[in-house]
C-alpha cells in the first residue's frame, strides 16, 4: 500500500527483500520441522533435502522479482511519473528494521550454511576492498568488516542507502529519475547476491561432490585401497546430501581369504571421518574360468560326415586366361619368365578324409592318417601312387600337363 501511495519503484523493490525475509522464516521452519523428522521408508536418507529445496525456491524467486523491476523499470525510463516522497523515508526505515530483525535475531541454520559455503557476490568483493581500506586506518573495525560481511545484512544496507540519496535528491531538486536508478541499483543487488546461493543449493538438488572434498575423499579412498585383502575400490560416489552432510556409496572387490567383515569394519572407519552417510558394498574375488565342457555345442558339428568335400574355385571364362599360368592375363602385359605346372580350370573337388579335421574334446577319434594310405592316395610324393602326379599333389586332374616317356616336362 506505501508502494502504491508513493508511486516508487525503488521502494517496491526494496520491499520484494521483504518477502524474501519472509520466505526465510518459512525456511527456517522447515529446518526446524527436519530436526524432528527421524528417516522413514520412504525416505531413508531423512528429510534434510527439504531444507535445501526451500532455500533454492527462496533465492529464486528473489531473482524472479528483481528481473520483474528490471522490466518496469525499462519501461519507466521512457515515462518517468511523479514521485510523492511523504511515505518514502518511512516505508524505507520500517523496511530496514523488519530485515535486520530477521536475519540477526533468529538463527536460521540453513541461509547461515549457504552464506559460508557459496561463492561471494560482486557486492561482496567491492565491500572488503573497501573494508580493508577503512581497516587499515582504524583497525578496531576489522571485526566487523571483515573477511566479510553478511550478505543479507550488506543488501539491507546497501538498499537502505540508495533509497535515502533518492529521497534527498527528489526533495532537493525534483530528480524522479533518481527512484528508477535506484531501483535498478537495488535489483542488480539482489540478483547478484541470489545467485550464488541458488547455484550452490541447486547442486546439492543434483547430487554433486562439493570442490571443497575432492582431495580429502581421493585421499581417504587411496588409504581404503592398500588396507590388507582389498584388491579394487571402484564405483564410488559420493554426494552432498543436505547442507554439511555428505553421503555415499562405494564397492570393494576383497581376496577370496579375506574376512568381509573385518574389511567393511575398516573400509567404514576410514570413510566415516568424511561421509557420515555411507553404503559400502563387499564382494569377494571370482577367478574361476569357464570350462571346455559349459560351452554349447552346435548341433551341426556333432552331425560330422565321413568326408570333407574342398570345391575348387571357379574361374573365369577360358578366353581371358592365359594356357601357360591359368591365371587371368591382360593384352598388354609380356608373357610370364616362368611357368609352374599349376592345374587347369576343370578341376573336380578334392575329398579328404575326415580323419584328421574332427575337433578335440567332443567325444570323435583322432588321430593321424597311416602313412601308407596317403602314399596310395596320392597325396604324398607327387607322380607315385597315381597314375598322373603333379607337384601339387593333385590326382584327378586332367592331363594337359605332364611328363612323357623319358621323364621330362613337355613344352
Amino acid at each position: 500500500m506505501w508502494c502504491s501511495s508513493t508511486n516508487s519503484i525503488a521502494l517496491t523493490a526494496y520491499t520484494y527483500l521483504t518477502i524474501f525475509d519472509l520466505f526465510s522464516l518459512v525456511t527456517c521452519l522447515i529446518s526446524y520441522w527436519v530436526m524432528m523428522k527421524k528417516p522413514s521408508p520412504v525416505y531413508s536418507f531423512g528429510f534434510e533435502r527439504f531444507e535445501v529445496l526451500a532455500v533454492f525456491a527462496s533465492t529464486v524467486l528473489a531473482q524472479l522479482g528483481a528481473l520483474f523491476i528490471l522490466k518496469e523499470s525499462a519501461e519507466r525510463f521512457l515515462e518517468q511519473p511523479e514521485i510523492h516522497t511523504g511515505r518514502l523515508l518511512v516505508g524505507t526505515f520500517v523496511a530496514l528494521f523488519f530485515n535486520l530483525f530477521t536475519m540477526l535475531s533468529i538463527k536460521n541454520k540453513p541461509f547461515a550454511y549457504v552464506s559460508e559455503a557459496a561463492s561471494t557476490s560482486w557486492l561482496q568483493e567491492h565491500v572488503a576492498d573497501l573494508s580493508r581500506s577503512i581497516c587499515g586506518i582504524i583497525p578496531g573495525l576489522s571485526s566487523i568488516f571483515l573477511p566479510r560481511m553478511n550478505p543479507f545484512v550488506l543488501i539491507d544496507i546497501a538498499g537502505a542507502l540508495a533509497l535515502c540519496i533518492t529521497y534527498m535528491l527528489i526533495e532537493i531538486n525534483n530528480y524522479f529519475a533518481v527512484d528508477t536508478a535506484s531501483a535498478i541499483a537495488i535489483a542488480l543487488m539482489t540478483f547478484g547476491t541470489m545467485y550464488p546461493m541458488s547455484v550452490y543449493s541447486g547442486k546439492v538438488l543434483l547430487q554433486t561432490t562439493p570442490p571443497h572434498v575432492i582431495g580429502q575423499l581421493d585421499k581417504l579412498l587411496r588409504e581404503v585401497s592398500t588396507l590388507d585383502g582389498v584388491l579394487e575400490v571402484r564405483n564410488e560416489h559420493f554426494w552432498t546430501l543436505g547442507f554439511g552432510t555428505l553421503a555415499g556409496s562405494v564397492h570393494v572387490r576383497i581376496r577370496r581369504d579375506a574376512n568381509e567383515q573385518m574389511v567393511l569394519a575398516h573400509v567404514t572407519n576410514r570413510l566415516y571421518t568424511l561421509v557420515s552417510t555411507l553404503t559400502v558394498q563387499i564382494f569377494k574375488d571370482d577367478w574361476i574360468r569357464p570350462t571346455l565342457s559349459s560351452v554349447p555345442i552346435a548341433n551341426n558339428i556333432l552331425n560330422l560326415s565321413d568326408h570333407h568335400i574342398i570345391p575348387m574355385p571357379s574361374l573365369k571364362a577360358a578366353d581371358n586366361l592365359n594356357p601357360v599360368t591359368s591365371t587371368p592375363a591382360k593384352p598388354s602385359s609380356p608373357p610370364p619368365e616362368f611357368s609352374f605346372n599349376t592345374p587347369g580350370k576343370n578341376v573336380s573337388p578334392v575329398i579328404l578324409l575326415n580323419t584328421q579335421t574332427k575337433p578335440y574334446g567332443l567325444g570323435f577319434n583322432h588321430g593321424s592318417a597311416p602313412y601308407n594310405s596317403v602314399l596310395n592316395q596320392g597325396l604324398g610324393i607327387p607322380g607315385i601312387g597315381a597314375a598322373q602326379g603333379f607337384r601339387t599333389g593333385f590326382a584327378n586332374v586332367p592331363g594337359r600337363y605332364g611328363t612323357n616317356a623319358r621323364g621330362q616336362p613337355r613344352p
